[in-house]
């Protein structure tokens, strides 16, 4: 609901938690998004049980059984396209999910989005040292040490690596890029709330913040999680936030009397939160990497993936899922290019695409001057019904169709899984592609259950359709990652 209040939703919640905002870019303007609030125990979801310890796979088909029960209430979106999208560990949320849809004929699946997303623990940890080098965040002689002790014949590793000084390095680099205070959902912009300590008291709550998705396995990383997750609970009331976010103001609104009411929350559903603790410290991961699920979506051949990222988010860098796409060695059928969006009249680059069979992977230039073409790049852009072939990069939804001037070549892709070259020729037709005013959709947010949920002993929060403005448009579901509710 964060993102549904803060983000891409019809309306948008203001400082104040009572007054709301029309947003201009809603993504509600271009499909029925239905959001959906899980696991559960995240948001206004609860368990009948009260037990909130999950996993990956269990996830994934209570995901599944909350749209098929969704479709049941209102059959009349039923026979509309669908696309799952998601952010962050929506990576492992929405993949997974799809397995279960696409053995489903009676769910139209046509494509997944997912934005910053953790595909790969290893390449997200590995690719993230980089980024904060050349982004000036560690010193000449940080990086030099690390490459000295967690760097062995050209490789290195900084996900698991069980050398001392490595894993010592690798702790001033972690205080640095996660906990020193910058804002590692935006690196230029300032942290909500100022340097925050790791821990703090606010009214009956203890404040901790968010471990996310980085260097789980990393000896020190992994020693501190255990013991926050021992803490004893009972003593005092504890709320996980994100760092350097600000929800004091969805917060507020969706937890007066007033709101809860009209959305028919049950009263047995919990205070919302922007994380859930409980599921947080209950969860357990499978995945590690996802390729295998890529691959398996991509062989069936008939369903259109993208992969977007801003290019300053540090939780799930770009650099990484560019390296994640690229391992799952894909044909490319238009090489990496800028994508333009207008502002006063002048073509501006938002961001850089490149373009396999199937599957896309896109950047956006975070602290794009212009609003429309930020928050409306992919909701308005990734357009695939009504849309000319391919992947429709431009920015606003209703920008000019402008087809890129770029000179064609030849390009090749080096496949690290089989340590092969993989030519492929970009020709000038392939390249024409452009968003119509015609353009609707794009996409928000894992294999079979182990320990398959009745479909009525977890209650996934569902406010409905965001919009039913567009009647034949399609559905979007989105999910966010454990223990936040987005």
């Amino acid at each position: 609901m964060e993102g549904f209040l803060k983000e891409h939703g019809p309306f948008l919640i203001q400082p104040d938690g009572v007054t709301l905002k029309y947003n201009e870019y809603a993504w509600n303007k271009i499909a029925n998004i239905l959001y959906v609030e899980s696991p559960a125990g995240v948001g206004f979801s609860y368990s009948d049980d009260k037990k909130y310890a999950t996993n990956d796979t269990e996830v994934a088909h209570n995901n599944y059984l909350a749209l098929k029960d969704f479709l049941r209430l209102f059959p009349e979106y039923s026979k509309n396209d669908l696309f799952l999208t998601g952010e962050s560990y929506g990576g492992v949320y929405i993949p997974t999910l799809a397995e279960w849809v696409m053995q489903d004929p009676s769910l139209n699946l046509k494509g997944i989005a997912v934005g910053n997303g953790l595909s790969s623990y290893e390449i997200n940890d590995n690719s993230l040292v980089y980024f904060a080098y050349y982004h000036g965040l560690l010193g000449t002689e940080l990086w030099k040490d690390l490459q000295a002790y967690c760097c062995s014949e050209g490789k290195c590793n900084f996900h698991d690596n069980s050398n001392l000084n490595c894993t010592l390095k690798m702790g001033e680099m972690i205080q640095i890029v996660e906990e020193s205070g910058l804002n590692i959902y935006n690196l230029y912009a300032p942290c909500d709330g100022g340097v925050p300590g790791s821990m703090r008291y606010e009214g009956d709550y203890l404040i901790t913040h968010d471990l996310g998705n980085s260097f789980i396995r990393m000896p020190l990383r992994f020693s501190w999680r255990q013991n926050l997750f021992r803490m004893p609970v009972a003593r005092k009331k504890v709320r996980m936030d994100p760092p350097c976010t600000n929800s004091t103001a969805p917060s507020m609104y969706l937890n007066s009397p007033e709101v809860r009411k009209a959305l028919h929350i049950s009263p047995e559903a919990p205070e919302w939160q922007v994380c859930s603790f409980e599921v947080n410290r209950g969860y357990k991961r499978l995945y590690m990497q996802m390729n295998e699920v890529y691959l398996k979506l991509l062989g069936a051949t008939k369903y259109r993936i993208l992969v977007y990222n801003g290019d300053v988010d540090m939780a799930c860098n770009f650099l990484g899922d560019e390296w994640f796409v690229d391992s799952l060695c894909q044909k490319v059928q238009v090489a990496r290019r800028p994508w333009l969006y207008t502002e006063n009249g002048e073509n501006q680059i938002g961001g850089f695409v490149k373009e396999f069979t199937n599957i896309a992977f896109l950047t956006v230039k975070v602290g794009l001057r212009a609003l429309g073409a930020r928050d409306g790049a992919v909701g308005g852009c990734a357009g695939y019904q009504g849309c000319s072939q391919g992947w429709v990069m431009s920015a606003a939804p209703h920008s000019h169709c402008q087809p890129p001037s770029l000179s064609y070549r030849e390009l090749a892709t080096w496949c690290p899984q089989t340590g092969r070259l993989l030519p492929s020729p970009c020709s000038a037709a392939s390249l024409r592609t452009s968003l119509t005013k015609s353009c609707r959709g794009s996409a928000r947010r894992s294999s079979c259950s182990h320990h398959p949920m009745r479909p009525h002993h977890r209650h996934l929060a569902q406010p409905g359709l965001a919009a039913a403005r567009l009647h034949h448009g399609p559905v979007m579901p989105a999910a966010f990652y454990p223990g936040w509710t987005g």
